[in-house]
């Protein structure tokens, strides 16, 4: 098969769909990989590096689209290349569609076959190709919001981990799972005061099993996210409904609740937010305020340490990438249950049922498809 990774052309955008190993795995499957000049700079990999691994490096990424059979990419093909997409052509990375209209409909006119890494499952019903970049995006989420709260951060200049006599920020964390886990870990080293709202209790017990009475756990109800909401110096969103926009748990009056120089981060942003004020911001220009709260709202968070991303990104995608070019991508999805399910659009048909409702659209099964 023949493999084309082109450069990221996200708004800082520095990861890559594919690091020189991963190109060493399949060129000694015996594919072809192409990678687009310049691909690894943002991780501190050159051409060469590439070329050493076996591919053939690219001036940029029309070849790329126009002559392989599947294209690897971290972030969802952005206008210009959706153009370039075409029928019989696999795409492979993430795709966040449940909020995006205006990208499911270039994906299906494009004709491709389009496999969303977010919704590719394990058989513990995890989700291990956001694994890894939900832990990054966890981690990072205290980090930042940290920086808002500081005054030339446009805060109301609190110290995430107060200093003796001065009390700590308090930190509120929606979510339990692995994003709001992560982020509890880094909040607590900074110092912070945690608590954690979850409505799976499991999920609530885990935390308290980890993080013992450092961290203080609320089941999840509006009244209760109403009231922490108000007092908190900070709030993170990590709600996560797989394939599917996520719920607005915390409502523009709840926002108007608290403190001026307040910050919420919204991990849940590529899936549309968790905050009723929430709209996809970039590194670039990460934040805004509304009703003086500092929103800090960036779609592609782990964009910013790429090259660990990259890296923890490339563990959990190669063997699916392997499978899929080994077998192709029909005989790969009849034999894994769990890559199936990533196939988001075929040839013009939505293919998850979750994207498929939030955006009006019939569903198609994957195993209508495949003739299962």
């Amino acid at each position: 098969m023949h493999i084309g990774c082109p450069k990221e052309i996200k708004d800082h955008e520095d990861r890559v769909g594919l690091v020189p190993s991963s190109v060493g795995e399949l060129t000694a499957n015996g594919h072809q990989v192409t990678i687009e000049t310049q691909a690894g700079a943002g991780i501190n990999c050159t051409d060469e590096d590439y070329i050493a691994a076996g591919a053939t490096i690219v001036d940029g990424p029309d070849e790329i689209f126009a002559k392989a059979d599947m294209i690897v990419k971290v972030k969802e093909p952005q206008a210009v290349e959706r153009a370039k997409l075409r029928k019989g052509q696999v795409l492979f990375t993430y795709l966040h569609l449940a909020p995006d209209a205006v990208q499911t409909d270039d994906l299906m006119k494009s004709g491709a076959t389009c496999i969303a890494y977010e919704t590719v499952t394990a058989a513990n019903s995890t989700l291990p190709l956001l694994f890894p970049m939900s832990e990054v995006a966890g981690r990072l989420a205290p980090q930042v919001g940290a920086q808002a709260l500081e005054n030339n951060g446009g805060g109301m200049g609190v110290l995430l981990g107060g200093v003796p006599g001065v009390d700590a920020a308090e930190v509120v964390i929606i979510g339990a799972g692995v994003s709001g886990t992560n982020a509890a870990r880094i909040a607590l080293g900074m110092g912070a005061s945690v608590t954690m709202v979850d409505r799976n209790t499991d999920a609530l017990r885990a935390a308290v099993d980890r993080f013992g009475t450092a961290v203080k756990t609320v089941y999840s109800n509006k009244g209760n996210i109403a009231s922490l909401v108000k007092t908190a110096d900070m709030v993170i969103g990590t709600v996560l409904v797989p394939g599917a926009a996520a719920p607005k748990l915390v409502t523009r009056e709840m926002i108007k609740s608290m403190r001026n120089g307040s910050v919420v981060v919204d991990v849940a942003i590529d899936q549309g937010g968790c905050f009723e004020t929430s709209k996809a911001t970039t590194h670039s220009d990460p934040t805004y305020v509304v009703d003086g709260v500092v929103h800090y709202c960036v779609a592609n968070m782990p964009g910013c340490v790429a090259r660990t991303s990259t890296f923890a990104l490339n563990n959990a995608t190669l063997p699916f990438t392997l499978s899929l070019a080994n077998k192709g991508w029909v005989q790969a999805l009849k034999d894994n249950v769990h890559l199936r399910n990533g196939l988001n659009v075929h040839e013009g048909q939505i293919t998850y049922e979750a994207v498929a409702n939030d955006l009006g659209h019939d569903y198609v099964s994957p195993e209508s498809i495949l003739g299962l």
